[in-house]
């Protein structure tokens, strides 16, 4: 392993540890443990490394986990999501999340800017280069409930409200017990944010009727797939699903089947930790 490489691994274990233990108290010793730093160059080296401090890191990913769930759950007490970042009270809390992303939590809840949101968590990358386990299956025809995200993936999750809004209001795709999945047509790495294409999907046993939401019909095929597991938050997905396309397809002699790579959550924000995140991405094959 490269000198470059090894450092690459080590502050993983700091991101991967500071995931795991948002909900704790996390000093500058404990994590520069983690990673058999001193902790006397520790917060400089974490600084140029990420272009902010250690504990700026921390506090931003505590405000990240608060915005998912003043979004993506409107009963929960601001109060309540304040204590649980580690804000002594909601004042405080208040100042921390509008000087990070423009509104007060109150007014994210009301109506989230998503773009500047975006913008606040353009993080360094935390590629993993290793060999990753490839499965081939067999994939059942699948009907779904389809929410079109047409547009710059900025706004994705102002889509992702409305499609909660819909399977809350119709009940024809319960999130607990039907399946919830995303397929992907463009690569939001590569495509004009304008033409950046997305569907939100829930699983569904009978046609969607009209509905103000905008939500429709479609199928995802039957068909063979190759199946790679991802841990983790949905930003770094992308990880995997390079992994398929750059190094896997060449070795495997497979084909491409003319359907779009898509996502299967096997669970989801803001229930579920973004470190728990467990996301199955299917490669359609000939």
């Amino acid at each position: 392993m490269s000198k470059a490489s090894a450092y690459e691994t080590r502050f993983n274990r700091v991101f991967d540890y500071i995931d795991k233990h948002l909900g704790e108290v996390l000093t500058l010793e404990s994590v520069s443990q983690v990673a058999s730093f001193s902790k006397y160059h520790f917060h400089r080296q974490f600084s140029e490394y990420t272009g902010i401090s250690v504990f700026r890191y921390i506090q931003l990913m505590r405000l990240k986990r608060a915005s998912y769930r003043l979004a993506f759950n409107k009963i929960e007490m601001i109060t309540d999501i304040a204590l649980d970042a580690g804000f002594e009270n909601p004042e405080s809390f208040s100042r921390a999340f509008k000087n990070a992303f423009g509104q007060t939590p109150s007014g994210f809840r009301r109506s989230p800017a998503w773009e500047p949101w975006n913008e606040r968590y353009q993080l360094p990358n935390r590629e993993r280069k290793q060999s990753m386990e490839v499965n081939i299956i067999e994939f059942e025809e699948t009907k779904v409930a389809v929410l079109e995200h047409r547009g710059t993936p900025a706004l994705i999750n102002d889509s992702v409200g409305i499609f909660i809004e819909w399977r809350k209001s119709s009940g024809l795709s319960p999130v607990k017990s039907s399946e919830s999945f995303g397929i992907a047509y463009d690569n939001p790495d590569t495509t004009d944010p304008e033409q950046f294409r997305f569907d939100i999907c829930g699983s569904v046993s009978e046609d969607v009727p009209d509905n103000p939401q905008g939500v429709v019909n479609k199928i995802i095929p039957r068909g063979r797939c190759a199946v790679i597991r991802h841990h983790g938050s949905h930003d770094r997905i992308g990880t995997c699903a390079y992994y398929l396309y750059r190094d896997w397809l060449p070795e495997s002699g497979e084909e491409l089947r003319d359907f779009p790579l898509y996502f299967h959550y096997l669970n989801l924000l803001p229930d579920t930790s973004e470190h728990e995140l467990i996301t199955d991405i299917y490669l359609p094959l000939k």
